[in-house]
């Protein structure tokens, strides 16, 4: 208690000497802090205001343009230099500078869409769509900026509201001027000052278009001469001028032309600073928000400082204040500003309609909520965005008495959600998919999805999906597919299948929570056969057009970080189908293929279980267990078990993949398999993979354990690209004795 008290005292006194120093230089120079542009260069800023920090110079005015206007305006809230440094680096900057959704508490199903196509884009059909005009819309960044400027998110005045007065830069592309935020939304300003042209799109304030401040002023040294800063200290991330030399490819060019079109009065403006550290950023772009990139940015900003020292300390002297003068912290650490709660007094719906206010209103329980935190606002806006499919939504946070207003704000309603993607691989070359959300005008949202698949396996589907406000999503759907399947048999083509599967699914049951999802649904295939090239020397394979009806339960849980390189949390499939020809039972046909009475219906009960568990950080080692258990006297040739190739379900739905297995093997209707998967990340995205795996088949379970035992092996190597894993496999199998190479672009579908 004795140590607390005099710990408490010590700050006072230190506190009363700051406030009594700043007293008696009263009189003293006003001092101005200038961050230019530079996208992910102005990383730099922040080692800058460090050196800053710890000579003890006074901030009494804050401005910046594009980066420099997000550093500056979240230091001029409250932000120190070593609260900005923790705060860029926990940041998922390839989600942040996206359009993607935060799927982290949305079901399976859409986190699964979200892995399968790297194009997704919201259409609004008829109307203009006022948040177009760039390739990112920017709503992660907008969401991030709100969430940062907590209790600054409403129209305020920069020079009086704000512990340091700060103005940042925009460029009107209506009147080509350029626009000085000196009052508004903090957040929105932010927003526009690096909305740069084509790449993000503008942000429109009455009847302007704003753009990146850098096309006009990209170091604002003017604006904080007016708004009375009698010294400045100015930070540019620009880099020495280029020369024809240095003209090597396209971006080259382009980053020329914005950096001579970027020079407006930026001559004029460092004739007017007392103090310029230039930063070099050789090496870097305004895209190179990598944790390591931004870890040297910061670092060069700090030693470059620190070459000014001396210069820093004599700039004092200019300033009117001792040597050893530091000032009161005005911009302590902000602890906790994306995981606090705060009291919410209520919540003000904006451009919705009522059916849709009533939707968030009974899913989240909002007439019971008494408290908000930046987890609630995402998973308010997700869902006005994914489930109510407006283009944008927006929490503000505004004060009102003892608490905060939260106001939900959405944009425009999208007419269809446009997905696309593309793959490439060595065994069926180029595949092209693209899919369309339609969003029914319905009391409780409805969606339809249309997906088209183009290759070797030509695949089209329509789905209808009801979402009430329960976790339950009631689906029907239908489905068209043209297989062409080569089929193996221990390592040897045996024959190539041709053939049309109609698919049509009702899946009444459809509960959905964060990583879970259970169903029960009936399912009716129909089969036509149009080639079946080597079944005459396979005659237990002869096939013949049919339809079947099965009734169906899955049970899928997935807690995994990560998709495709998963480093922690677990995935579980688990199916039982009972499948028939007519409702009850299948036919039995003698060896010319004729009909001979009915037996009981095949029963399909297949699982597979994954867990992953990393050691240091970077080395993650996944087990699991998987098989498909077939019972029945009669299995249909179309439903027998397959394995081979790297996903489950990648060709034929029942299929199960195999370390060492490339193509799709034909084996017995019991199999049980274990795999080692051992994961080592390389860098930020690149991964290196080893893999094992061991199986058992027989045709019944009690001899399961009474053949060989499979085995194989396999390596990958792998870069997770914005389009997609990038790798490619080499694996071996004691059960096909052939080693085998598969490469891969793209996410599986």
């Amino acid at each position: 208690m004795k140590k607390t008290i005099l710990i408490l005292v010590a700050l006072l006194t230190c506190v009363l000497a700051n406030a009594q120093s700043d007293s008696v230089y009263a009189n003293r120079k006003k001092v101005g802090i200038v961050l230019s542009g530079g996208g992910a260069k102005g990383m730099a800023h922040i080692g800058v205001l460090k050196v800053l920090e710890k000579a003890g110079i006074p901030v009494d005015y804050v401005t910046g343009t594009s980066m420099g206007s997000i550093i500056g305006g979240l230091y001029s809230i409250g932000y120190n230099a070593n609260a900005l440094d923790s705060l860029v680096r926990v940041q998922d900057w390839s989600y942040v500078i996206s359009d993607k959704e935060d799927m982290r508490n949305q079901s399976i199903n859409d986190r699964k869409k979200q892995n399968t196509y790297f194009i997704t884009t919201g259409l609004t059909i008829g109307k203009k769509d006022m948040n177009a005009g760039g390739i990112i819309k920017g709503k992660n960044l907008a969401e991030l900026f709100q969430k940062l400027c907590v209790g600054y998110t409403d129209s305020i005045d920069f020079s009086k509201d704000l512990q340091i007065p700060f103005s940042c830069v925009a460029t009107d592309i209506i009147t080509n001027n350029e626009y000085d935020f000196h009052s508004g939304r903090l957040p929105q300003a932010m927003r526009a000052s690096m909305s740069i042209p084509a790449a993000f799109s503008p942000v429109r304030l009455g009847d302007m278009v704003l753009v990146d401040g850098g096309l006009k002023n990209n170091y604002p040294a003017d604006i904080a001469r007016e708004m009375g800063a009698e010294v400045i200290i100015g930070v540019t991330v620009q880099g020495p001028p280029k020369v024809a030399e240095d003209m090597g490819g396209t971006m080259s060019i382009i980053s020329q032309i914005v950096d001579v079109n970027c020079k407006n009065k930026y001559d004029e403006n460092l004739a007017i600073t007392d103090l310029h550290v230039p930063v070099n950023t050789k090496g870097f772009n305004a895209a190179s928000f990598t944790p390591a990139a931004i870890d040297t940015l910061i670092r060069r900003g700090e030693e470059e400082a620190m070459r000014h020292w001396d210069e820093i300390i004599a700039l004092k002297k200019i300033i009117g204040i001792d040597e050893n003068f530091h000032p009161v912290i005005h911009q302590p650490l902000r602890p906790g500003v994306l995981t606090e709660k705060q009291r919410v007094t209520g919540f003000t719906f904006e451009n919705m309609t009522p059916q849709a206010e009533r939707f968030v209103r009974q899913k989240f329980h909002l007439n019971k909520v008494d408290s908000i935190d930046a987890k609630l606002e995402q998973q308010i806006t997700t869902t006005m965005r994914v489930d109510l499919f407006y283009q944008t939504a927006e929490c503000r946070l505004v004060p009102d008495g003892d608490g905060v207003r939260a106001i939900l704000s959405a944009g425009q309603r999208k007419s269809v959600q446009l997905h696309a993607g593309f793959r490439f691989d060595t065994e069926e070359y180029a595949t092209v998919q693209a899919g369309l959300d339609i969003p029914l005008k319905t009391a409780i949202p409805v969606n339809t999805e249309i997906t088209l698949r183009l290759g070797k396996r030509l695949k089209t589907r329509a789905e209808l999906t009801v979402h009430p406000r329960s976790f339950t999503r009631p689906t029907a759907s239908f489905e068209f597919c043209r297989n062409d399947v080569d089929v193996y048999l221990k390592g040897e083509r045996s024959f190539n299948i041709l053939y049309n599967q109609f698919q049509g699914e009702l899946t009444p049951i459809n509960f959905n929570l964060k990583n879970f999802n259970l169903q029960f649904g009936v399912r009716w295939d129909y089969m036509h056969y149009r080639n079946k090239l080597g079944a005459e020397d396979t005659p237990e394979l002869t096939l013949r057009d049919e339809h079947f009806f099965s009734y169906r339960a899955r049970l899928t849980y997935n807690s995994e970080d990560s998709w495709y390189f998963p480093t922690r949390g677990a995935r579980l499939n688990a199916e039982y189908s009972y499948l028939t020809n007519n409702m009850a039972k299948l036919y039995v046909r003698d060896a010319e293929g004729n009909r001979q009475g009915n037996t009981a219906g095949m029963s399909d009960v297949s699982a597979n279980w994954r867990m992953s568990f990393t050691i240091g950080g970077r080395f993650t080692i996944q087990p699991m267990l998987y098989g498909r258990l077939l019972f029945g006297a009669v299995v249909p040739t179309v439903f027998g078990n397959n394995i081979g190739g790297e996903w489950f379900g990648h060709y034929v739905q029942q299929q199960m993949p195999f370390a060492g297995i490339g193509h799709m093997e034909y084996i017995a209707k019991q199999f049980a398999a274990a795999q080692l998967q051992l994961q080592q990340r390389i860098g930020d995205n690149h991964y290196a993979l080893v893999r094992v795996a061991f199986g058992q088949q027989a045709d019944k379970l009690k001899e399961l354990f009474d053949n060989r035992t499979m085995f194989g092996v396999q390596a990958a190597y792998y870069f997770n690209t914005i389009f997609g894993p990038l790798g490619a496999t080499l694996g071996y199998s004691n059960h096909t004795k052939k080693a085998y190479f598969f490469l891969n672009l793209g996410y599986e579908f």
